[in-house]
């Protein structure tokens, strides 16, 4: 296999025939020792952490797929910690798009002074620019048209799908008796398609039970049990 994509939790690689395969980590972002999913860096490495993102990965990708929504997923492996996805063309050098429930974390370093931690958010969407030594800078639609990114009608077709999906999400962890913060997705294009690509996993939420906030190990457990 072709090394592509040297990641900080997963590596990539490239099997031909317009597909590759997604090696998951044991390493987790965040710092000082204490997981973060909006983190840029490498915090932690927790065993199992692998497999346990790709088997929350293979259950989410496939409750999306049987509600009608297209993904990039084509299979997994668990026990190896493997995922065969379909190549798509990422939006320029890649976007983050986060849907927010309740405002907290980066939101809150932003916006502290105009609103409170734990307020409701109504599905708020933010896009931000995968780029670690920028910080993952915000963006704009009207910026992501004007630099050639993606297109306004490609970008509502995102902010939609984005809404739509983070729903069937967070009722599947409502039923767990779980809450639903906010959960980042990347997006790409297989042909004229938008699909969602990389990974769903509790490395790309925040989940909270009873107040607290939910370990991504402990949410591959309370969901899949």
């Amino acid at each position: 296999m072709n090394l592509i994509i040297k990641g900080k939790t997963k590596d990539v690689y490239d099997l031909g025939a317009g597909n590759l395969l997604i090696k998951f980590k044991d390493d987790m972002t965040g710092e000082d020792g204490k997981f973060d999913p909006g983190a840029n860096t490498v915090g932690l490495t927790v065993k199992g952490a692998g497999r346990g993102g790709l088997k929350l990965t293979d259950y989410f990708f496939r409750k999306i797929n049987e509600a009608g929504y297209a993904t990039h997923f084509v299979t997994a492996d668990i026990e190896k910690a493997e995922m065969v996805v379909k190549r798509a063309e990422k939006f320029g050098k890649g976007l983050e798009v986060i849907c927010r429930f309740v405002a907290y974390g980066s939101f809150i370093k932003r916006y502290g002074d105009l609103t409170e931690e734990g307020k409701p958010l109504d599905a708020l969407v933010e896009v931000t620019i995968k780029a670690d030594e920028r910080g993952d800078p915000p963006i704009s639609a009207d910026t992501l048209a004007m630099l050639g990114i993606l297109s306004l009608e490609e970008y509502e077709v995102i902010k939609s799908l984005t809404q739509k999906v983070s729903g069937i999400i967070r009722d599947i962890l409502k039923a767990k008796g779980m809450d639903l913060y906010d959960i980042k997705f990347e997006f790409g294009r297989i042909g004229s398609d938008i699909v969602i690509i990389d990974e769903i996993s509790g490395g790309c939420m925040r989940v909270f039970k009873d107040g607290k906030p939910v370990d991504p190990m402990e949410l591959v457990d309370l969901v899949l049990n």
